[in-house]
């Protein structure tokens, strides 16, 4: 009898077990018998129709398993919803994956899982997992973003793979951003690069990026498992893996139904569920067709189907003018904009009515479209007897260059002025214009005719038309569907403004929480306006956009689209009935303008275009660019894919090019010799980050103590690849992850050590407040001795080019371990620091003399500023070469080297000294004329530029000129650069009659005085347990200080708007609170004061305070001062009202911070046992209020009592139950305050667990170590004698003491660590110098957390916080190694981060402590 009669008969009734995975593209199910084999299974895109899937799924298994009973669990991403809407058991995806590995392939030592959104790297030993890795808050080279690769290639997943299977080369291509790549794959496509090796270079890419973010230094071993519907599906995928990691086919487990093992592995989990096919149907119908939301939504788009249809009859008024081919002769002006993925044709009637238009995707062939729409023009012209002659044409787009040499074209325009003449042309007095295309966002801002400011989007084409038309078909829509489902949404979801991938988890939550497609639909247009309002334009005030509207665009055809941004706006906006034309219009009516030499035909136009094309390698540089050569008739020639222009050129002889200071000033600091005869050793220096500061310091320094120096080679995209592994943070800079590669080639070298110092100080210029460098530059050895592991031994000395003469202890100290005499080092100490001067002193001069020059030429010279490492030719992408090649003198920003050029004109705090010089150089390019302009590069992901790019924006349009940044990042956006360079080039020549005018006076908030003392000061809420005593302890000091309430959406929503969308999310929040404080009519802006914290140091917190500063400002709050708490942080701040008498204060200060430390260990240790629910909530906020009359009265003594009577009280709330413990450490503002952590301390005691808390006095305690530390370097010179500092740890330790002694009955209560006890155990993992951030307290902590017995820690941090970089990423690999028990968890957090991807994470991590390895 089969087991299904079995069940028919009800004989034998142990249960299917069945396992459902819905992922974030596709459902999976397997249905397994009593023998574990499979019964049942099937693998579907579910497109967001989630209750359809499941019905089909079990409408089939009913055939198989009739009535019998089902044992049921569920796993995914979306999966998680629909558990919980149903009631069934939840298994986290690894976990169920690894349960699949263990029962099938106990061999298995690596699995590679990639999903449709997420990406997971398993270890395993003899069957057992040993390590766990998941992808964070983004999508990049998963499942998701292969489906996007392949729509823009217009090609099925399975056509991309027998692409792939069929190529010849592999192109470097970003995969870390789904947005990035498309960029890059329409430069490949422009390139005319065949669709086979761009489908290679994809699954490539893919292949990079899983190993880069996920490997984190751990060695990736064979046997290899492969899962996941990618790697199952995609041959040329795993290819791509296979050959990346340097396996053989034999090395790799293919595993039989790979695509549905995380299903396979959640049925093999238990499972107490029990139901049967049709009741499980009739439960998902009912629990899934609740209509109900319980996401925050937005205003709907239109309130109505009559709203909608008047709204349309108001647009109507823009239609363009048409008219038909004539009989007979007839003159016609042709535009051709060969867009991103579009190409438009216009031909103008010389009355400029549109005589034809077409409007086509370009298929990978820009040449051939064009032809198509061409020949389809003469075909009309034909049917109606027309003999046309073309008096004038032009292109434009990205495709401009190849188009005009392919046709003969008259001329060629930047895309910026094509639109901005088309605009005109609907709208004479127009005043703003935004295009939206497939991959570009640009914004031309015009006054009086006169175009003054243009921002096109970075590097990212989030927001733009390929990031809707990709959501919309990942759905199943096209795009006019979705457009329109939009336009119907009741519930819009806010989806955060930041990409395509990230929205992707948002999407998740949202369909998790009843949204639609409509209202994701209505969700995505909101952001693309805020992405472009708020990131692009960094618009503050919409009256900056003025009375005259015109958008243009295939994006805009999207009528949610432009109605959000009436909405977000406040304002009224002309959009013609064909806004996707407007580029091809704007050529047509430039032709008309600048008519033909001589009149063509449309026969000549389509002959011209026959071409052949010949691909070669380029031997002028190392970028070995393969080279496409287009041939046309008359043997005329079009050269692509060539990064510069100095082989294989299109210029002819009509562009003189201009001069490039940067290749000159990479030779002038790397082109050394020294003969060091009788070397003692050979010290290996990598050409990355500091080194290109101050090599010539280092390379004159070690020669002149008769060491030998050894540079590594020049940078190269094959090498960075080779050790991409070893980076251990995915969102870190280029410039950082390059390092790996430097360090692998000097060992390759057989060098004896190699020098990365740790330098925190750079030199100071006088009136700039510090001279840091950024946690990275300083700190990235401690990253390579952990991931790396070299064999060479790193030197890393601390060092201090502030100060001579510590400078020159440092490097006695260091160099006397070599054995080298004192006397010898003072005089390479002295020679090393007059090679730096010289150096830098030629450099300037250099500079200037190329000014000079370009002045004499009467040429534009552009000041190209960015950090030193931007002169690593592969860093930069050649970009100051493209603008040499354009005709453009291109100069650095060392030429203000010992300018006497203030920079206190500035809100931003100067702290760093890479910002400080590129600020100065911002402010030295406003004050010269109009020849001279600002550019800046900046890498993905760099910390300090979040702060620097707002004010050098500032500085420059106080000068009434604008900052053009360029975004860049590992891989070659050559087009997007390109049109950024050429568009600032342009724009300047049609604006070259704007006078220059004075400079904008400086506009910062008032001083705070002692007039301003009866002032309330409003502080940003901060924690639950200290927070509500800062008001009493302030009161102390004489001040009357008010928090405010937690964030919430509305703190975000005004963060993102009123700061770089891109600076750390503890200051987007804070800038909210403090705006939406004064929003709310609660405060008088001129009766009230904001207060704010600051650290000092490398850290950048301490330039929140300037956020707030320019936020009051843009909201008119003109008369409210900022205050600063920066007691030891070597911040000067004027602020003559606000002193805070702390010899006062301290006392009650630093019992505060330990009374609420006490009571957050109290209460977290008996919220998960107490005995009544809200016992421990009731006992927390009774004694924080009992403690604030206390604290008023400045009675610290009092304190310690109140603790002993909250002891018995907190004893008698909770039982002795036992319970795993999850420490949390992190960035400050993210372990305190609990919406800016997504109340993960909260969801881990729902999950029966006790959290250790973070403690706010260890973070102040820890200066007695970082000041020993210093002094111990050499860093600062002392201040203070030691006997001093002492007596002041001794009284800390004592009033600790008498807190600890208060609180020894509370019967789960643990004593508060020696600081320096914890820097002692921090000292074995990280430099004690790694004092950003919350430093080297985060080792220490975890390192006490592991002599504790608590092997389970959360670390929470802001998304690209740069000293976790560091501090706690950077160094995971070795804490793991040290505790080898350690489950760490890092959550990164951000505005758009979802619940359900920090919620999928932590189920993981709770997992690993119910069942531990």
């Amino acid at each position: 009898m089969t087991l299904v009669s079995a069940f028919t008969n009800q004989t034998y009734m142990t249960p299917y077990r069945v396992g459902i995975d819905i992922g974030s593209t596709t459902a999976k199910i397997v249905a397994l018998n009593a023998a574990g084999k499979v019964v049942y299974s099937n693998y579907m895109r579910h497109q967001a129709r989630v209750k359809d899937c499941l019905a089909e799924f079990f409408d089939n298994l009913k055939q198989t398993t009739g009535s019998a009973p089902l044992s049921l669990n569920i796993t995914g991403s979306v999966g998680m919803g629909v558990s919980e809407r149903c009631g069934v058991p939840f298994v986290q995806e690894v976990v169920a994956a690894a349960n699949y590995v263990r029962h099938t392939h106990p061999d298995t030592n690596t699995m590679i899982d990639i999903g449709g959104e997420d990406a997971k790297v398993v270890f395993f030993d003899n069957g057992r997992t040993t390590d766990l890795r998941m992808n964070g808050n983004c999508a990049g080279g998963t499942g998701a973003f292969i489906d996007q690769m392949a729509i823009l290639l217009h090609a099925t997943n399975s056509e991309l793979n027998t692409l792939a299977e069929h190529s010849t080369q592999v192109y470097p291509m970003a995969s870390r951003c789904g947005v990035f790549s498309k960029t890059d794959i329409q430069n490949l496509i422009a390139r005319n690069v065949p669709r086979e090796d761009i489908a290679a270079s994809i699954f490539h890419a893919v292949a990079v990026q899983t190993v880069t973010t996920l490997a984190h230094g751990c060695k990736i071993t064979p046997p290899l498992m492969f899962c996941g519907g990618p790697l199952t599906f995609l041959p040329a995928l795993r290819k791509a893996f296979i050959d990346y990691l340097g396996f053989s086919e034999s090395n790799i487990i293919l595993p039989e139904n790979g695509s549905i093992i995380p299903a396979w592995g959640a049925a093999l989990a238990e499972s107490k569920f029990q139901t049967t096919a049709q009741n499980f149907m009739e439960l998902a119908s009912a629990a899934l067709s609740q209509k109900t939301h319980s996401y925050i939504s937005l205003p709907p788009i239109f309130e109505d189907k009559e709203d909608y249809e008047r709204w349309r009859a108001e647009l109507g008024g823009n239609a363009l003018r048409r008219v038909a081919f004539e009989k007979g002769p007839q003159e016609a002006y042709i535009g051709i904009d060969s867009g991103s993925t579009t190409t438009k044709i216009v031909a103008l009637s010389p009355g400029g009515k549109i005589l034809f238009s077409y409007y086509h995707n370009n298929d990978g062939n820009p040449i051939g479209t064009a032809e198509k729409g061409l020949a389809l023009m003469k075909q009309e012209c034909e049917k109606a007897g027309t003999e046309l002659t073309v008096a004038g044409s032009c292109s434009t787009g990205y495709g401009e260059d190849l188009i005009r040499a392919a046709f003969g074209l008259n001329s060629g325009i930047i895309e910026t002025i094509a639109h901005y003449l088309a605009a005109r042309n609907i709208s004479p007095e127009v005043s703003f214009i935004l295009d939206i295309g497939g991959q570009d966002m640009k914004a031309i801002f015009v006054d009086h005719g006169i175009i003054n400011r243009i921002e096109i989007n970075e590097a990212c084409s989030s927001g733009c038309g390929s990031f809707i038309s990709t959501f919309a078909r990942s759905l199943g829509y096209s795009v006019d569907d979705f457009a329109h489902a939009a336009c119907t949404s009741q519930a819009p979801c806010d989806l955060g403004t930041r990409c395509t991938v990230f929205m992707n988890s948002k999407v998740k939550q949202v369909l998790r929480e009843g949204a639609t497609v409509a209202d994701i639909a209505a969700g995505l247009s909101y952001s693309v306006v805020k992405n472009c309002l708020y990131k692009v334009l960094q618009l503050k005030n919409t009256s900056e956009l003025g009375k005259y509207v015109v958008v243009q665009g295939g994006t805009m055809r999207n009528d949610s689209i432009v109605r959000a941004l009436e909405k977000l706006a406040s304002t009224h906006v002309n959009r013609s009935d064909s806004p996707e034309l407007m580029g091809a219009v704007g050529c047509a009516l430039y032709a008309m303008e600048h008519k033909a030499y001589k009149n063509t035909g449309l026969e000549q136009m389509l002959s011209n275009a026959k071409y052949t094309t010949r691909r070669t390698q380029c031997k002028g540089c190392e970028n070995q660019c393969t080279v496409t050569q287009y041939i046309f008739p008359e043997n005329r020639r079009y050269y692509s894919g060539n990064r510069c222009e100095r082989v294989f050129s299109n210029r002819g002889t009509n562009t003189k090019p201009g001069k490039n200071v940067y290749p000159l000033k990479y030779s002038l600091l790397f082109n050394r010799e020294f003969q060091t005869k009788n070397p003692r050793f050979t010290m290996g220096i990598p050409r990355c980050l500091n080194m290109y500061e101050n090599y010539p310091f280092w390379h004159m320094l070690l020669n002149s103590c008769g060491i030998r120096t050894v540079l590594s080679a020049e940078s190269t995209h094959a090498a960075y690849e080779r050790s991409a592994s070893c980076v251990m943070s995915d969102n870190i800079c280029f410039p950082a992850k390059l390092a790996h590669s430097h360090i692998a080639d000097l060992e390759r070298k057989g060098v004896d050590r190699i020098l990365m110092p740790f330098v925190v100080f750079e030199q100071k210029e006088k009136n700039q407040q510090n001279s840091y460098n950024c946690p990275i530059v300083s700190g990235y050895s401690e990253v390579v001795n952990s991931s790396q592991s070299p064999k060479v031994p790193i030197e890393s000395p601390v060092v201090t080019f502030k100060n001579r003469k510590l400078l020159l202890k440092q490097m006695e100290t260091w160099l006397s371990r070599f054995g080298i005499p004192a006397k010898t080092v003072r005089n390479a100490v002295a020679a090393a620091l007059q090679a730096q001067k010289s150096y830098r002193e030629r450099l300037a001069a250099i500079n200037r003399e190329t000014l000079e020059e370009a002045r004499r030429e009467k040429r534009l010279t552009i000041l190209l500023a960015g950090r030193p490492y931007h002169t690593d030719p592969l860093i930069q992408h050649r970009v100051s070469e493209m603008a040499a090649a354009m005709g453009v003198y291109v100069i650095t920003d060392d030429i203000v080297y010992n300018e006497k050029l203030p920079i206190d004109d500035t809100i931003y705090l100067s702290q760093w000294a890479y910002p400080n010089r590129i600020l100065k150089a911002a402010k030295w390019t406003g004050l010269q004329g109009a020849d001279v302009q600002y550019m800046q590069l900046t890498s993905f992901g760099c910390g300090p530029d979040a702060f620097l790019t707002n004010e050098v924006r500032a500085t420059l349009e106080r000068y009434h000129k604008n900052l053009t940044l360029l975004k860049i990042d590992d891989i070659d956006n050559v087009g997007s650069v390109k049109l950024r360079v050429r568009s600032l080039v342009e724009s300047l020549k049609i604006s070259s009659n704007k006078i220059q005018g004075h400079a904008a006076p400086f506009e910062t908030t008032p001083a705070f005085t002692k007039a301003d003392r009866g002032r309330t000061i409003i502080a940003p809420f901060f924690t639950p347990f200290l927070s509500p005593l800062i008001p009493a302890a302030m009161k102390v000091a004489g001040f009357n200080v008010v928090n405010l309430p937690m964030s919430n959406a509305t703190s975000d929503e005004l963060g993102l708007k009123y700061s770089n969308n891109e600076v750390c999310y503890p200051a987007t929040l804070i800038v909210g609170d403090v705006l939406k404080a004064f929003k709310s009519g609660r405060f008088n802006p001129d009766e009230t004061a904001v207060a704010i914290t600051q650290t000092g140091g490398q850290c950048r917190a301490s330039n929140y305070i300037a956020l707030i500063k320019r936020a009051l400002l843009s909201n008119g709050y003109r008369n409210t001062p900022v205050v600063s708490l920066s007691l030891g942080s070597g911040i000067d701040n004027f602020q003559p009202g606000f002193k805070i008498p702390w010899l006062k204060l301290l006392p009650v200060a630093l019992s505060t911070m330990l009374y609420s430390d006490v009571i957050a260990k109290m209460y977290y240790a008996t919220v998960v046992r107490e005995t009544q629910k809200g016992a421990a909530a009731g006992l927390r906020d009774k004694y924080l209020e009992l403690a604030k009359p206390v604290i008023e009265r400045n009675d610290a003594d009092a304190l310690p009592g109140l603790v002993s009577e909250a002891a018995e009280e907190f004893n008698a709330a909770c039982t002795e139950k036992e319970t795993a413990k999850v420490g949390i450490v992190g960035e400050i503002f993210l372990e305190f305050n609990p919406y800016a952590q997504k109340n993960v301390t909260n969801w881990l005691i729902g999950q029966g667990l006790e959290v250790v808390p973070p403690l706010i006095t260890d973070f102040f305690t820890q200066s007695f170590v970082n000041r020993e530390t210093k002094n111990r370097t050499m860093l600062q010179r002392k201040s203070i004698p030691n006997a001093i500092v002492n007596r002041l740890y001794r009284k800390v330790q004592k009033r600790i003491a008498a807190f600890d002694c208060a609180a020894s009955t509370f019967k789960h209560y643990t004593p508060f660590d020696d600081i320096r006890e914890k820097a002692r155990r921090a000292e074995k993992i990280i430099s004690l110098n790694a004092q950003f951030g919350e430093g080297w307290l985060i080792a220490g902590e975890i390192a006490t957390y592991a002599a504790h017995g608590i092997n389970h820690v959360v670390s929470l941090q802001p998304f690209g916080c740069i000293a976790n970089h560091i501090i706690e990423k950077g160094i995971e690999k070795k804490m793991k190694a040290m505790f080898p028990g350690m489950n760490i968890l890092s959550l990164d957090f951000d505005s758009s981060v979802s619940d359900v991807n920090v919620v999928n994470r932590l189920l993981l991590f709770i997992d690993n402590i119910k069942h531990p390895a």
